[in-house]
């Protein structure tokens, strides 16, 4: 495989094109892997403070306290809550969270923002976060034991990747031969592999530079890339910069991408009765949010969190399938949503992170799902 580490050349062009993204409407710096990160609270149940505010650690004092609420209110239990600054991994929890659904279940979300999953999994093992919003590619984690998955949140079954046209790109085929940078271990790298799956290409057959989001969108705007898999809101943030050169893809595959809400083995051990009254709060909100006549609302929500333009948003309701408290019961009921894992799970095996099938009841929590939805 023609894997590379950023070259003296990649380093060149994102430190010298990092201003330029810097002053976009994304925000886009927080999030690092060390776990530093960007925390709005909401104790209330009401609009959340899109301001946010770091502690000295920049990292959130994780709480096991699985008290139940009283009459009064007093007694909430806080819990550190990991998101993306996108759509997909905001839009159940910001709704619950403006609505008071949290609140009526004696809970208070901090919410800490993270680039990826597996950042978001490492802050959970060293005690920092409780509770997790994951994307695909994260999964193979959960598979492999480091995570439990408590709640769906939605899926997708076709995968983007942008190019350079001006790189004499146009097609999926076009990448043979070119530099393609992606984020390994997240839902990038998936999308690369079927891409080139797509084009009858592998690995071998390009330069691949493997990169953090930020600086993809860097290297991107530089063109010292010839094409990247991103997610939002870093995918949106290329294409907005390169108004005239980038193209975006979409190919349809047989993969199905899902999001998921996630913690740790142990988490969930000592905590089943903190994860059912969360997902109780939080089916609410997808019961609500997952409507199309509210989209507007709960984009409008995210935008204010992440600091970003409300109407360049709104393209991000088109990424997946948000699911319902009603899709997600009915789903288990008939197995759509065991089958969603089941065939997440051969994914994986094909490409080799995953050594060999798990039963999905080792990792994913149906119980605390069934007793949320009243099942």
């Amino acid at each position: 495989m023609k894997m590379k580490k950023l070259s003296a050349l990649i380093l060149a062009a994102v430190m010298a094109f990092t201003m330029a993204a810097c002053g976009s409407n994304d925000d886009s710096s927080a999030g690092k892997d060390d776990g530093e990160s960007k925390t709005t609270e909401d104790s209330s149940g009401g609009e959340a403070d899109a301001s946010g505010s770091e502690d000295d650690s920049g990292a959130a004092d994780a709480s096991s306290d699985a008290d139940e609420p009283d009459d009064s209110g007093s007694n909430m239990l806080e819990l550190n809550v990991a998101y993306m600054p996108n759509y997909a991994s905001l839009w159940s929890v910001l709704t619950g969270m403006d609505q008071g659904y949290f609140e009526e279940e004696g809970l208070s979300i901090k919410l800490w923002e993270f680039a990826d999953g597996p950042s978001e999994i490492a802050a959970m093992e060293g005690g920092s976060i409780d509770l997790a919003y994951i994307g695909h590619g994260a999964h193979r984690l959960c598979i492999n034991g480091q995570a439990a998955i408590f709640a769906p949140s939605s899926v997708h079954s076709t995968d983007k990747i942008i190019m350079l046209s001006s790189h004499g790109m146009e097609k999926i085929e076009d990448i043979k031969g070119k530099k393609v940078a992606y984020s390994a271990g997240s839902s990038s790298e998936t999308a690369l592999n079927s891409a080139l799956a797509a084009a009858g290409l592998t690995m071998d057959d390009i330069e691949a530079y493997e990169m953090d989001a930020t600086n993809m969108v860097a290297a991107m705007n530089s063109g010292s890339v010839d094409a990247c898999t991103a997610w939002n809101p870093y995918s949106n943030q290329i294409l907005e910069n390169n108004k005239d050169d980038a193209i975006e893809l979409e190919f349809s595959t047989d993969a199905v991408n899902l999001s998921s809400w996630i913690c740790t083995p142990d988490y969930a051990k000592e905590n089943k009765e903190v994860l059912v009254r969360f997902s109780r709060a939080l089916y609410k909100a997808m019961q609500y949010a997952s409507q199309e006549d509210n989209w507007d609302y709960a984009v409008g929500l995210y935008a204010k969190q992440c600091a970003k333009d409300k109407e360049a948003c709104l393209v991000e309701t088109g990424d997946a399938t948000w699911f319902s408290s009603d899709d997600v019961k009915n789903g288990i009921a008939d197995n759509t949503m065991q089958d969603y894992y089941t065939k997440q799970q051969k994914m994986f095996i094909e490409s080799g992170d995953v050594e060999g099938e798990v039963p999905l009841e080792d990792y994913i929590l149906f119980d605390v799902m069934e007793e949320a939805l009243g099942s």
